[in-house]
């Protein structure tokens, strides 16, 4: 099946009670056993619950995995993969990446003992120079957050298939729509489920795509066993979302293509973000793994000044200054003081995440109207 086909119709079925098209929601917390031990396939909803099995099973088709596995968060689902590992060992990430996963990994896991080593991906080179006996992964996001850079899915693969390290790709800017990291030689595929996939900023949720049998296994007992597990009416949130992922992904794409030129072109900007500029550092490598370039946009006013960029987020009346991102409406945010606040200054501004850095989600509105929207805030400054 082809991808719009499979999001409407992968991992679902009618009922078989009573050929409702639309997978219910089974909003139970346990299931009755006709003796200790036999039972239909479900014994509580922490464990396994019909809605979610469904849904599960539509991820994994969507990224052409055997396994998803859902979680409560996304944050969740990146919680689940730092517990396969033990004290010792170390993780290789990129140095631009989602302030949360940050914050997870420094303030949480490097705690109990697992070392984190933040890295441009731009040459594989900085990263085989940390890479040791005790690393055990590398971390990957792209497109990062909310630089916009590129990292080269097939380089990351070879290196980690190299040193028998474990591959994960947080694929939330790109979505399933525009790029399947398994394809191209992930072990793990990691999505905020809140954003694109979900599509409607209505619910949170995160989820793992594998296709290793035995990875599959270990992620479901953290799943079970830690209990960070999504409810029925979440999940059956996301089911509707995902039936329409390929028509919101394909606007969202042409809308990012219409207000990444116009920003390019506006005398107040600085600079844009955005990998479907050919100028782009690797517009190459995302035209290789990418079927477009998405609705996620960064850029930079001139002058660089942290009271500019808060008149224009004031003055927008369809960018909503809103955290999160790849619901159906327009989103703008400051990452310096939102989604990347937990990450220090100077740490920030190495990777080019200056104060008057605006993060943009290209909902799927007439694009015409998001360029006067963005021309009036602008005037302002």
């Amino acid at each position: 099946m082809k991808f719009g086909t499979k999001a409407i119709h992968a991992g679902v079925e009618p009922d078989a009670t009573t050929g409702a098209i639309m997978t219910p929601i089974y909003q139970t917390s346990t299931y009755v056993q006709r003796s200790p031990g036999d039972h239909k396939g479900y014994e509580y909803s922490r464990t396994h619950n019909p809605t979610r099995t469904a849904l599960q099973q539509n991820l994994a088709a969507l990224e052409n995995g055997k396994h998803g596995i859902c979680f409560s968060s996304g944050l969740g689902a990146i919680d689940a993969v730092v517990k396969l590992f033990n004290p010792g060992d170390e993780i290789i990430s990129t140095n631009d990446l989602y302030g949360g996963t940050y914050r997870l990994f420094t303030k949480v896991f490097e705690r109990y003992g697992i070392k984190f080593h933040f890295v441009s991906m731009n040459d594989t080179k900085e990263i085989e120079a940390k890479i040791n006996a005790n690393t055990k992964m590398i971390w990957v996001e792209t497109p990062t957050n909310p630089m916009m850079n590129i990292i080269d899915l097939k380089a990351m693969a070879e290196v980690s298939k190299a040193h028998n390290l474990i591959l994960a790709v947080d694929n939330t800017f790109a979505s399933p729509y525009l790029q399947n990291p398994l394809d191209f030689g992930a072990d793990i595929v990691m999505h905020s489920v809140t954003k694109y996939l979900g599509g409607h900023s209505d619910v949170v949720m995160g989820a793992l795509v594998v296709n290793d049998d035995e990875l599959a296994s270990q992620l479901v007992f953290i799943q079970n066993a830690c209990g960070a597990t999504p409810g029925p009416q979440d999940c059956f949130l996301v089911l509707r979302g995902i039936k329409t992922l390929h028509l919101r992904m394909e606007r969202h794409s042409q809308n990012g293509k219409t207000i990444a030129a116009f920003l390019k072109n506006h005398p107040k900007v600085e600079k844009v973000y955005w990998p479907g500029f050919e100028d782009h550092p690797n517009h190459e490598v995302a035209k290789s793994q990418m079927r477009d370039f998405g609705g996620m946009i960064s850029f930079t006013l001139k002058g660089n000044r942290l009271e500019d960029a808060k008149t224009v987020m004031e003055n927008f009346e369809l960018f909503a200054l809103a955290e999160s991102l790849g619901g159906v409406e327009s989103l703008c945010g400051h990452p310096a003081s939102m989604t990347h606040a937990s990450i220090p200054k100077a740490e920030r501004e190495k990777v080019g995440l200056v104060d008057s850095l605006i993060r943009l989600s290209v909902g799927v509105e007439d694009a015409d109207d998001l360029k006067n929207d963005l021309a009036t805030a602008l005037s302002k400054i």
